[in-house]
Order: C-alpha cells, then structure tokens, then sequence
C-alpha cells in the first residue's frame, strides 16, 4: 500500500475507516481536505504514542482511512478527535461523511449516492436496476476492503432489499 502521509500505515492488515460522501469532491476540495488530513494524521496519538495512519480518497467520494494497530490501537479518545477533525471538514464542505443512512452504488458506470429509505424504495419499485454494483462502508480491514468494497447487489449486504 502505497503511504500518503509521514506516519503510514504499512502493516499487511491495517484497520480502515470508511467515510462517504454525499457527493464527489472538485480538486481544489480534495487538495484542501488532503493537506488537512495530512497534517492530523501527521500528530495522531493514543494516550501519548503516535498512530501510524495513511489514507486516500477513493473515486473522488470515499475518505479511507488506514491505520496500523501493531503498535498502537486507536480507541476512543483518538477515534472522537479524528471524527472531530471530519466533522469540521464536512461542515466546510457539506459532503456528509458522517451519515451513515445513505448508500452508494454504480449504475451504468456512474457512482450514485442516496438516502437509505430512496434506496428501497428503488429497489422494491424497480426504478433502481437489480444489476448495479453496492458501495460497502463497513469494512474493517484493508483485505475485507479489497475483497469486498465493491459487490454486486445480490452478493452485497443490500441484498436483504431484494
């Protein structure tokens, strides 16, 4: 995994933290919002020891974060400031990345994200195909990231809307 910020995460596992957005960032957001994320994840702490921690910006949409737990786990004071830092830059911005009542999926080669409820009510009426591809934001790790970010509908944790 290629690191973005001085103290990457490099383990082969590292835990991930998925935040959507509601829509995709222009350049200049994703630059403002990188150098922010940077610059925290450059001084993140646990209880005084530094988390080592990278991220990227998938598809112009998906802020992940990865953070390597060999040596220091985040827990619940690190976790609140990251998610402090977050809602200071979703506030800016209006992307939403911490509500987690919306769903992102791919339709005809276009990332679409909506609310929860829209979501099955497209999928029941039908004006949301059955052969789109569902965006899934709680994976933990960086392997179930890679193994499974991406799903189609019927093999994806939206397929309980069928």
């Amino acid at each position: 995994m290629k690191a973005e910020t001085p103290n990457s995460a490099e383990t082969k596992n590292p835990r991930i933290m998925i935040y959507p957005s509601s829509r995709v960032l222009k350049s200049e957001e994703i630059q403002v919002v990188s150098e922010r994320i940077n610059d925290f994840l450059s001084d993140w702490t646990t209880h005084g020891e530094p988390l080592l921690a990278s991220f990227k910006i998938e598809r112009n949409q998906f802020l992940i974060i990865f953070i390597d737990e060999e040596n220091a786990k985040a827990g619940g004071c690190s976790v609140d400031s990251l998610t402090s830092m977050i809602r200071d830059i979703d506030t800016e911005f209006g992307l939403d990345f911490l509500n987690r009542m919306k769903v992102s999926y791919i339709e005809k080669g276009e990332t679409k994200t909506i609310n929860l409820l829209d979501f099955k009510k497209g999928i029941k009426n039908g004006s949301i195909p059955q052969n789109i591809e569902v965006f899934d934001f709680a994976k933990e790790t960086y392997n179930d990231y890679l193994s499974g970010f991406l799903l189609p509908l019927e093999k994806s944790w939206a397929k309980i809307y069928l």
